[in-house]
């Protein structure tokens, strides 16, 4: 390939990124700039700017109550899916049996099946045994949904672990449980914690199984958000929108730190 001919595929492949990045990052801006707007109603420039939506946010019982929820969902949510998708990953990579790869596709599920399916599977299934319209109930969907998250993270790390450290450490007489606490949770705990922050981020921005199992005394901030959408719009749901990107962002970096610090190369 000739020196110009380069260029010009250089030049070309700068402008494809620059209108990639463009068409992903406007429309956060376009929300960012509208949640501060002083208009009532969503418009494109805003007349002014105002942090009236982000006051009513907080001072809004019924937007603040959605907000308090959807956090009393997240914290247990991610607890549960990290133990529990931590705890298959290391089942299933420590162990050789026929079934394996059932198992691990069993756990995988909930990232591959639709999710409105799984959102009709959990809605009948709760009604039943009572737990629709409850805090619980949703932390075991949102559970559900976030356990393969973990479990990807996890199981990626502990294939990078060298299996012989752990042998020496049972040769000198470490019980299971000894091995697994001195010598590869402290590999694998940065894994662990972007695996959390995963969890995090899915169930606090879970909409379509929250649709099905919430009712309007335990309605998350996404389900409330959408029935602003149906309703009277105002920027609020701009200002909340906001929060979550900025969150989304914040877990982002972290997982990026937890990553670096996993690599001993520092990259």
């Amino acid at each position: 390939m000739s020196g110009g001919t380069e260029h010009w595929w250089r030049r070309l492949r700068a402008v494809v990124c620059g209108l990639t990045i463009v068409y992903l990052v406007a429309p956060l801006i376009i929300v960012l700039i509208i949640s501060f707007s002083s208009a009532p109603f969503l418009t494109f420039p805003p007349p002014g700017l105002s942090l009236q939506w982000y006051e009513n946010l907080f001072n809004n019982p019924m937007w603040f109550g959605s907000l308090i929820t959807s956090v009393k969902i997240m914290i247990p949510t991610a607890i549960l899916a990290t133990v529990l998708g931590t705890a298959a990953s290391y089942a299933l990579a420590r162990s050789n049996f026929a079934g394996k790869f059932l198992v691990s596709g069993f756990v995988m599920a909930p990232m591959i099946v639709p999710v409105i399916i799984i959102a009709i599977g959990l809605f009948g299934v709760f009604r039943a045994i009572g737990l629709f319209g409850t805090l619980t109930g949703l932390i075991i969907a949102h559970t559900v949904l976030s356990i393969p998250y973990v479990f990807a993270t996890v199981s990626g790390a502990l294939s990078l672990v060298d299996r012989r450290l752990e042998d020496a450490a049972s040769t000198l007489g470490a019980p299971p449980w000894t091995c697994f606490r001195r010598i590869t949770l402290p590999l694998i705990l940065p894994a662990i914690l972007s695996g959390l922050l995963f969890a995090m981020v899915v169930s606090f921005d879970e909409l379509v199984v929250s649709l099905f199992i919430s009712s309007p005394t335990v309605r998350p901030v996404t389900v409330q958000m959408w029935s602003n959408i149906r309703g009277a719009v105002d920027p609020t749901i701009a200002a909340v929108a906001t929060l979550l990107f900025c969150f989304s962002i914040f877990a982002l970096i972290a997982e990026s730190l937890a990553r670096r610090r996993s690599d001993p190369s520092g990259r």
